[in-house]
């Protein structure tokens, strides 16, 4: 029996590249097991694809002041202990490691047993995690070009990043019956990432009485963050999040408004999806979104407003040229050479997993 460990969490797109493997490593026979934290988003995610889940002791890597960074050092350590422990007991032949700050304690944990690692980088600058593990790990997969420059050159592989195969099977009609939209206008989805985005779901709501004229909006705005008076508005609906019904809400979608994070972005420009980012700011992050956003800027898939900029004109603005000008975006997504990132990553585990 071929055996795996994935890991990797704090955020959707910490994890949703992991799923998006399962289905090709379950038909080559490996028996797999997620290990991540006790109660984060991963756990979540991962509980419907009836595989092990293992919980971590985990600290968060900080960039900004807070007591909580006097003690985490020490939950990670604890971590460490905790990962190496299941990781025995399991005896993988590879980790595959998504990031996030799950994923840390794992590798370290994976490294001190002489068990190969394969690490993922989604954006074009490495997060604090994956610089953390890039000692450790045999192989670093990354999803932009530019990425190459910020790893050694010996162990950085340009992949892509894995996508959920179901999100290309969405069914139009399946939507409609769970939205209630009639399908009679195009359509907007907004996503704000797995936690919700304050500063878009307050610009979109305050646009809602200019887009409605034109546009039905469906607003994924992340776990408490509904806003209840908006109940009942005529071709509106919110929700905190959606998991099951996300290939169908997909296929419905005319135009996208969404974060930049590189997961979301690539499973966007995968589905040619004319798409609004709005990267995080600088302010609230290493500027990674922001870059990610430039890039697909650059190549025609994306028009971006970076958050500071956004207001009610400036937003309903940006829909319209969006929606006018549809087709060249779709036609340069669909131009682009996506290299199928799920059988070049699952090519590297097969050849790695054979090197312990």
């Amino acid at each position: 029996m071929k055996k795996i460990v994935l890991t990797g969490g704090g955020t959707a797109g910490h994890v949703t590249p992991n799923i998006a493997l399962i289905p090709r490593l379950t038909a080559l026979g490996y028996e797999i097991s997620y290990i991540g934290s006790f109660d984060g988003i991963e756990k979540k995610l991962i509980e419907d694809y009836k595989i092990p889940y293992y919980g971590i002791s985990t600290g968060k890597f900080r960039r900004y002041f807070d007591l909580k960074n006097l003690t985490d050092p020490f939950r990670v350590m604890k971590g460490v202990s905790d990962a190496k422990k299941i990781l025995q007991d399991i005896d993988p032949d590879i980790v595959f490691s998504k990031g996030g700050f799950v994923s840390v304690p794992v590798v370290r944990a994976a490294h001190s047993l002489h068990i190969p690692i394969i690490s993922h980088e989604s954006d074009i600058t490495p997060g604090l995690a994956n610089k953390l593990c890039v000692p450790m790990a045999d192989l670093i997969c990354c999803n932009f070009p530019e990425t190459l420059n910020d790893l050694p050159k010996k162990k950085a592989v340009l992949t892509g990043t894995p996508i959920r195969e179901e999100l290309k099977h969405g069914d139009r009609n399946a939507a409609l019956a769970f939205t209630g939209l009639s399908g009679k206008r195009p359509v907007i989805m907004v996503i704000g990432g797995s936690l919700g985005a304050t500063p878009i779901n307050n610009s979109v709501r305050a646009a809602l009485p200019e887009l409605l004229k034109d546009f039905d909006v469906i607003h994924l705005c992340g776990k408490g963050k509904l806003d209840e008076s908006l109940n009942g508005t005529e071709g509106y609906r919110q929700y905190e999040y959606i998991k099951k019904e996300l290939p169908d809400l997909f296929a419905l979608a005319d135009l996208v408004i969404s974060r930049a994070g590189a997961n979301a972005i690539c499973e966007i420009s995968t589905l040619h999806k004319p798409n609004l980012l709005i990267p995080l700011s600088a302010k609230a992050s290493r500027g990674d979104q922001i870059l990610n956003a430039q890039s697909f800027k650059r190549q025609g898939f994306s028009r971006v407003i970076q958050e500071e900029e956004l207001s009610t004109p400036s937003l309903t603005n940006a829909v319209k040229e969006l929606y006018d000008h549809r087709q060249s975006y779709i036609d340069a997504m669909e131009k682009s050479e996506h290299t199928d990132s799920i059988s070049t990553v699952i090519k590297l585990i097969e050849e790695h997993r054979l090197q312990r």
